[in-house]
This record gives C-alpha cells, structure tokens and sequence, in this order.
C-alpha cells in the first residue's frame, strides 16, 4: 500500500511535460549540426524527470503536512493526488522518494560539472531551489509563482538540454525555450482555479487568489497568445524552418481555453474539460515543434 501511496504520489501521468521539453532542447542541438553526446541526452532526461519527480513527491509531501490535501476538490489535473490521505502511513517514504529524487538530480549535475566545468552550474541550481521553495515559499508569492513553472519547462529544460549535448549556450535555444515558458506557465496558473479556496486557507497566494479569476483568466490569454508569437516570429525571422507553423495548430487550443476560462473560471464542473486541453497544448506543442524543427532542417 506504500508502494502504491509513493508511486501515486509521483504524479507520473503529467511527467509526459518533462521529455517533450527536452526534446525540444534535443531538437535545436540537432538541428544547428552541432556534434552532440547522445549519452548526455539520456543522462539529461533522466536528471530532468528526476528533477520532476523530486518537486511532485516534496509538494504533495507538504501539502499533506500542511492539511490542504484534506481541503481539496480535486480533479483529473489539479489538487495532487491524494495518495497520503488515502495511505497516510507512507508520508515518510514520500518525503524520502522526494529527497532520494533530489539526490540523483544532484549527482548528474555535478557529471555535468565535471565534464564542462561552471558554466552548466546556474542552471543547476535555479532548478534545485525552484524543487525546494516551491509549495512553501513560491506559491505565497503571486508573480513568483506565475512564471516559475515555465522557467522549469522552459530555459531550464529546453537551455539546458541544448548545453548539455553540445557544451554551449545558444540564443536559438533560449528563444524557442519561450514556447515551453509560456505553456507551462498556463498549465499551472489554470490548475489553480479549482484549488482557490482550499489554498487561501493554508496561506498560499498565487495569482488567481492575489488578482481574482478575471485578472488571472487575461493572463492566461495574453501568454496564449505569447506562445503563437513566438513561434510565429522564428519563423519569419529565420531561425524556424517554416514547417514548424504546424505547431501553431495545438497552441492555439491554449485560446479556446482562454475563452472557456473566461465563461467557466469559477465552476469547476464546466471547467474541467478545458483543463484537459490545457494539458494537451502544452505537451503537444513542444512535441511538434521539435518534430518539425528536425524535420525543416
């Protein structure tokens, strides 16, 4: 019944995020013809889910610590998993999966360190702190709390998998990371509609509770919108091959679900289904940008 409580509490269907981004980090390094690792590539993605793993089993660790699993409405896409309320008994094996997850992010990071030196450091340790304060620190502060998850998915992820097969930093990729950045972003600011109320009573204060479901809701748009443009703008400026607009088709599902935020903030029922797309959009997005972007070159 642990075992199950501790596997639950990874959260593994959404881990399908972390390889789409890196992925993409993949794709730019193949695509500029740049002698790649391939090695680095698996060691990359396995440091980049353990990563994911490590925040997942942290947060829902504290948030069962902090009462507001017992508060939550959850759904398919928000409110955790509730796996230690069901099995509360395996709390101490998910605080040690959590930490045993931070620990193989640590060792691959410094493999990393050893073989390019300090310049692949920043990038490791913004990830390691973003893992730590998240649920405690983070989430209390509202703009903080927005753009965190897309500097994960984004500029860590997409940057750093890019750095860690070719040994160098590049403009391509920390523009094109942008995509990632805005999505993840949205993935996280929508699943915290449906966890409003439960979460002002624990003292979080992300943006929904900071601004309201209206404020929020046209952010969500703007960053929509923010996504498309990016994209639209490698292309016309070279730097994305033309067939690349094809993952213009399942970012722009982020602006139907804007329209369905707009009408459905505050009712969780009706809400879900775009909760589902918001999912999709994110994942798939990066999945067809990087497809394309070997493809068109």
């Amino acid at each position: 019944m642990k075992f199950k409580a501790v596997f639950q509490s990874m959260r593994l269907p959404f881990l399908v995020l972390t390889p789409a981004c890196v992925l993409l980090g993949g794709a730019i390094a193949l695509a500029s013809s740049a002698p790649v690792i391939w090695l680095h590539l698996w060691l990359g993605l396995a440091g980049a889910l353990a990563a994911h793993i490590a925040v997942n089993t942290l947060n829902e660790y504290q948030d069962f610590r902090s009462g507001l699993d017992a508060l939550t409405s959850r759904t398919p896409f928000s409110g955790g998993s509730g796996a230690l309320i069901r099995c509360p008994d395996a709390a101490v094996a998910v605080r040690v999966s959590a930490g045993l997850s931070l620990l193989l992010v640590v060792l691959i990071g410094l493999y990393f360190i050893m073989h390019y030196g300090a310049a692949i450091l920043p990038v490791g340790l913004l990830g390691v702190a973003i893992i730590v304060l998240y649920t405690r620190w983070i989430n209390q502060r509202p703009w903080l709390c927005l753009v965190t998850p897309g500097i994960a998915f984004g500029p860590l992820m997409v940057v750093g998998t890019h750095f860690v097969l070719t040994g160098h930093y590049s403009v391509v990729a920390a523009g094109v990371s942008l995509v990632s950045f805005f999505l993840a972003n949205n993935l996280l600011l929508l699943n915290q509609f449906p966890d409003m109320q439960a979460d002002r009573q624990v003292g979080r204060r992300h943006l929904p509770i900071a601004y309201g479901v209206e404020f929020a809701t046209g952010v969500y748009g703007f960053m929509a919108a923010a996504a498309m443009l990016v994209i639209v703008l490698g292309v016309d400026s070279g730097t994305l091959p033309s067939l690349c607009l094809l993952a213009l088709l399942p970012a722009a599902i982020g602006l139907f679900v804007w329209m369905g935020a707009r009408r459905y903030g505050d009712q969780i029922g009706r809400l879900r289904p775009y909760l589902a797309l918001n999912v999709f959009a994110a994942v798939v997005t990066p999945l067809v940008l990087s497809i394309t972007l070997f493809l068109g070159h």
